[in-house]
């Protein structure tokens, strides 16, 4: 079992940053790999962006390249989303995932393909 905890998410004007955090604990025999999704009133959730547990690769949404950046510490337990140039269409509740998976380097951004999810963190950019 893997519990998952978000924090960092706030109120924040247009063009400003933030950086939401992913504290993971409890055991899992199989690594994984970490992911954060969104979830916008009235709409589905979405995939933002994922990170693997062996080489460190990441991959983000269209919505969000150049803009957020996924990483995570070296002890893997820590999973981080650096969110810059926020836009009131960022406003959302923002959920870390994770999957275990013995495959290194991968990416998944399915939702499906998650086991373990957070509570979710509340971002709101103003115009």
């Amino acid at each position: 079992q893997v519990q998952l905890v978000e924090s960092g998410g706030g109120l924040v004007q247009a063009g400003g940053s933030l950086r939401l955090s992913c504290v993971a604990s409890g055991r899992t025999v199989i690594p994984y790999h970490m992911g954060w999704f969104r979830q916008a009133p009235g709409k589905e959730r979405e995939f933002v962006a994922t990170i693997s547990w062996g080489d460190g690769d990441t991959y983000c949404a269209d919505s969000v390249k150049g803009r957020f950046t996924i990483s995570r510490d070296n002890a893997k337990t820590t999973v981080y989303l650096q969110m810059n140039s926020l836009k009131p269409e960022d406003t959302a509740v923002y959920y870390c995932a994770a999957k275990p998976t013995l495959v290194r380097s991968a990416i998944f951004d399915r939702e499906n393909e998650y086991a373990y999810w957070g509570q979710g963190t509340q971002v709101t950019v103003s115009s």
